[in-house]
């Protein structure tokens, strides 16, 4: 099994200056190497999984490190505990997207959702909300009733909340609204509702999708509209 030092000697070999100027610009700090997706993916494929070096990985601090520990962690081991450290260490969108990806392949992942999603910190409730537009997307289990509330809760509060958050809600609408003909028109009126979104994406390239066509384009790709 590799060790972190042999783990972070290969992080540090794959990183780019350019690529430490693109997370730069998606606001992402100084403790990183610049690593490409096509370079960390290959190396989560070949570890595998490793739940202890995940742990030790998300503990440097290192950007590369906790995006690769997203990937080599066992969602069967982990715990409430540990999603908490790794949702209250992070300061960015990067990672709060590797984090609830993560999260909602765990046993835990409405109950982190539910909490998380209510929280004022930028980061942790972008992952909570994040996570809520998995459970809408992969989670039949749920009645579709049980997002009703939190199109409701995005109508009234969406543009009071920080700029990341923001952009995660307005995906949960479209999650929500892609779920199934019962929730798509309800979906498109809470959209319709809420109106222009302002996010500030930074010195990026980034735009935020128009909830309202962006559900009807998906849902026609899906075979079904509703009244049909």
């Amino acid at each position: 099994m590799p060790t972190l030092a042999d783990t972070m000697a290969e992080l540090e070999s794959y990183g780019k200056p350019n690529y430490r100027k693109i997370y730069a610009r998606h606001g992402i700090g100084d403790n990183l190497f610049g690593v490409a997706y096509s370079d960390l993916k290959p190396m989560a494929k070949r570890i595998k999984t490793d739940h202890a070096l995940a742990l030790a990985l998300w503990d440097t601090d290192n950007y590369d490190a906790r995006i690769l520990a997203t990937m080599i962690a066992d969602p069967k081991q982990a715990t409430p505990d540990m999603l908490e450290h790794w949702v209250t260490t992070h300061d960015n969108y990067g990672l709060s997207d590797a984090v609830s990806s993560f999260a909602a392949r765990t046993p835990h992942a409405k109950a982190k959702a539910e909490v998380w999603s209510q929280q004022a910190d930028e980061w942790i409730s972008t992952s909570g909300w994040n996570l809520l537009g998995q459970l809408a997307l992969n989670d039949k289990t749920l009645p579709d009733s049980y997002f009703e509330r939190y199109l409701e809760q995005i109508q009234r509060e969406i543009h009071g909340r920080p700029n990341r958050t923001r952009y995660a809600m307005n995906n949960v609408v479209i999650a929500i609204g892609t779920r199934g003909p019962a929730l798509e028109g309800k979906a498109i009126a809470a959209a319709t509702a809420i109106g222009d979104i302002n996010i500030d994406h930074g010195e990026t390239g980034c735009k935020t999708p128009e909830a309202c066509s962006y559900i009807r384009k998906t849902v026609e790709r899906k075979g079904y509209l509703v009244g049909a």
